[in-house]
């Protein structure tokens, strides 16, 4: 019964580790989504104060309404560079590539990590149906000897 024991509660523990590391992806997952759509949805574009304060508007919004040879700032801690409209498109096209494949890989690993939540579950069932299977022939054999 000890063994039984022993190895439900290394089961369990298992089945633990294999809890926190799904949390762990899932969090990973949500804040990749949420750069993702920080990187599609609103970014802030800074122009010199001579236009306009600030302007927020989507990415696609953002390059569409540029007219040929408006310059583009890029927000480096405090400082505003300019940046050319080519690496501007082909710096946020590379991020969000990189988030999404980066959203794929964790995919991949929440399926995969459910997979093994599954198996262990069914393999604890299986042993505690042994456990109690074990525990109730144990008065009837004892009641058979007597």
């Amino acid at each position: 019964m000890a063994d039984i024991q022993r190895r439900l509660q290394a089961l369990s523990e298992d089945y633990a580790k294999l809890q926190k590391d799904l949390q762990d992806t899932v969090t990973s997952r949500q804040k990749l989504e949420a750069q993702m759509q920080e990187n599609l949805g609103v970014q802030q574009v800074r122009v010199p104060p001579w236009r306009s304060a600030r302007m927020t508007l989507t990415t696609e919004q953002e390059f569409e309404k540029l007219k040929d040879g408006e310059t583009i700032y890029k927000l480096i801690g405090p400082v505003l560079l300019k940046q050319d409209r080519t690496d501007a498109e082909s710096t946020v096209k590379g991020r969000l590539e990189f988030i999404e494949k980066e959203i794929t890989r964790l995919e991949g690993h929440i399926k995969e990590t459910q997979a093994k939540m599954e198996k262990k579950k069914t393999e604890i069932i299986q042993v505690q149906t042994s456990a109690q299977a074990a525990v109730g022939a144990g008065p009837q054999a004892v009641k058979g000897r007597a």
